[in-house]
């Protein structure tokens, strides 16, 4: 690679960077959060004065630039916090996934798929070597690309599984919860209701209950065993629940309402979110239908007319 080539290449890098970062700052490719759209409408109770955070902003080291890259940097930690490397975070989310894995033996599986990523991209140089294309630089950043692919790409499906059982558990808590309320009304308690239901039924959240109850029988409170599953799933409806459950059996509440009450909350959540699944399928699908099927419409309609005028002339 001559030194032209290399200035191409770290300038079309930067350049590409710079728009990347650009095109993901945009409004409209930042998801907005629940608590920024009811932010506005609750009062402040911050104490301090605005005017010590204006001045704040205006020490600022960098200025303007701080301020700007305040934000990436923002994200950047928040994402990397996902491949956290200690072994309590590892295993917070194994227990998520539901596994029954080691912190240990998952990376160790991680480093196999950074192997097979390794000797895939070998398999690529030396396929390159073979047909006179070599070039060692590139071969290096190939090799070592898909060795962090295949590392990274296995703690992304960790990920996807987190998120496909939380889904899970969330569609069969309201059936649950109701279950629960109408074994609770009918005058069993609620560890008797506990039970009933992970007789009944079979899923992601029952098998969580059944963990509850073998807790309860080894002589773990009921509500310090919930307590210990809402920390391992780790979902906010769950944890709501599991908040609502524990005042209910130390005040005295009326266990079925509460019941009730947080399965219409959950059910609430699932008619939101399946709105707003809704709303942004809508606006994706204006791009086939703008830039798909309306210049086809618009040639159908003008093609014969042009024809036509030509065959007029």
């Amino acid at each position: 690679m001559s030194a032209a080539q290399a200035l191409a290449l770290g300038t079309g890098l930067v350049l590409g960077l710079g728009l990347w970062l650009v095109f993901v700052r945009l409004p409209v490719m930042r998801r907005t959060t629940f608590a920024q759209r009811v932010e506005p409408q609750l009062r402040s109770v911050a104490s301090q004065s605005r005017l010590l955070e204006a001045e704040a902003a205006r020490g600022a080291l960098f200025g303007p630039l701080e301020r700007i890259s305040r934000v990436v940097m923002g994200d950047a930690v928040r994402r990397l916090a996902r491949f956290n490397v200690s072994t309590a975070g590892l295993a917070a989310r194994l227990q998520q996934a539901g596994r029954a894995q080691s912190a240990l033996e998952f990376r160790a599986v991680q480093l196999v798929w950074a192997a097979g990523g390794f000797v895939l991209g070998l398999l690529l140089v030396l396929f390159s070597a073979a047909a006179g294309r070599l070039n060692v630089f590139g071969a290096i950043a190939l090799a070592l690309g898909l060795t962090l692919c295949g590392f990274l790409l296995r703690d992304h499906l960790l990920g996807v599984e987190i998120r496909r059982r939380q889904a899970a558990m969330l569609a069969e808590f309201p059936a649950l919860a109701e279950l629960m309320a109408l074994a609770v009304a009918a005058g069993e308690s609620a560890t008797g209701a506990l039970e009933r239901v992970c007789r009944q039924s079979h899923g992601e959240l029952s098998r969580e209950f059944t963990m509850v109850l073998a807790q309860t029988r080894s002589g773990t409170p009921l509500v310090e065993a919930l307590t210990d599953f809402a920390r391992r799933v780790r979902v906010p409806a769950l944890v709501r629940f599991v908040d609502g459950l524990g005042v209910a059996v130390n005040r005295g509440t009326p266990l079925a309402d509460v019941l009730r009450a947080q399965a219409q909350d959950v059910r609430d959540v699932g008619k939101r979110e399946l709105m707003e699944s809704a709303g942004r399928k809508e606006i994706a699908m204006m791009v086939p239908l703008v830039f798909g099927i309306l210049p086809l419409t618009v040639i159908f309609a003008v093609f014969p007319g042009i024809a036509v005028l030509e065959l007029g002339f």
